[in-house]
């Protein structure tokens, strides 16, 4: 098979109407905060176990095509000694990995963040694949305020994801460009929308500018939203309008799934929000879910590192994977919340 065509069939598993992608990448500093928050501690044995869990949970891969995987994850195993990835593919859901390696502050850019980790990644990148990976993330951040993110974070950042992208292409592995625009602050949605436009834009120039192929990627953007701290919220019909408004002004069409990021919102919000956005029409992208949290949450709540609450933890998985897949195709409403 052609690198072109390996890329395709990726592309084709990843993209399916009515389905999205489990980000369960979590950073051992992120996954350790969440466990002591349910009063688990953070060893390896028990993201194993936890980990395991979410990907053995039966029926997940009618909703769910992809799961994004931490590279001790990849190396894991389930209690019947099958390999993680392994398992995820037997269930037809499509291993991917994380390959960014977290963010620094930006030289001389106060408030600004850079993500690192493109040293060695072609190496990795084979390592990855033959543990069973087809896609890979990068996530870069983008901090919001009135001067916030300048002019050197929005181009740094582009190159960066682009250089990614490019070198995971050539490796046959499809890229998820992940520019994350934050949700903490005060910030209005209105400025929102003119930073993620303006992010956007240069992550596309950059990308053209790498000979990245538009078709065997899929973008990972945050929705348009008011900063957490802002006194007025944006209604999911707001969310929507504004989110589509701006991605059609910068997304190409060439683009063949977006899939979105929660950002800190509840699993009921990136549910509501997402739905929304379906409801108005055929767009040029299918339009889905990338969720961490929003999907995790219930999940974790429900497991707190019980063995015997397993089936608790994978029905809250299974039921937030089966709303999002709703969502995804217009159909979802706030009364499925209460169904089991």
């Amino acid at each position: 098979m052609s690198t072109s065509s390996e890329l395709q069939a990726t592309v084709e598993a990843l993209a399916r109407k009515g389905m999205g992608i489990l980000a369960a990448d979590e950073s051992g500093p992120t996954i350790a905060k969440r466990f002591k928050a349910i009063g688990v501690e953070s060893t390896e044995e028990n993201r194993r176990a936890y980990r395991s869990l979410l990907l053995a949970t039966p029926g997940l891969g009618q909703y769910i095509s992809g799961v994004i995987l931490y590279e001790e994850t990849l190396g894991q195993k389930a209690d019947d000694g099958e390999a993680l990835p392994a398992l995820a593919a037997r269930l037809g859901i499509v291993p991917g990995i994380k390959v960014d390696a977290g963010k620094i502050p930006l030289a001389l850019c106060p408030g600004d963040e850079i993500t690192q980790g493109l040293d060695g990644l072609a190496q990795r990148l084979e390592g990855y694949k033959q543990r069973g990976a087809r896609f890979a993330k990068w996530r870069a951040v983008y901090n919001v305020s009135d001067r916030l993110p300048s002019r050197a974070a929005v181009e740094a950042n582009a190159e960066a994801l682009a250089r990614y992208a490019a070198i995971c292409q050539e490796a046959g592995v499809v890229p998820i460009v992940e520019p994350e625009v934050l949700i903490d602050g005060d910030h209005s949605q209105a400025r929102c929308a003119e930073v993620t436009e303006g992010v956007l834009r240069e992550v596309f120039n950059a990308l053209q500018r790498h000979h990245v192929a538009l078709e065997h990627m899929l973008l990972k953007p945050s929705m348009v939203v008011s900063g957490k701290a802002h006194a007025l919220q944006a209604t999911p019909a707001e969310v929507a309008t504004e989110t589509l408004r701006v991605l059609r002004r910068t997304v190409p069409a060439a683009v063949p799934s977006i899939n979105f990021l929660s950002g800190g919102q509840s699993p009921e919000e990136a549910s509501a929000n997402l739905d929304a956005m379906n409801r108005l029409g055929p767009q040029p992208w299918v339009l889905s879910f990338s969720y961490g949290r929003a999907l995790q949450d219930p999940a974790m709540q429900a497991w707190r590192g019980h063995a015997a609450q397993g089936d608790h933890c994978q029905a809250a998985l299974r039921k937030r994977a089966r709303l999002n897949g709703a969502a995804s195709q217009g159909a979802y409403t706030a009364a499925m919340e209460s169904e089991a």
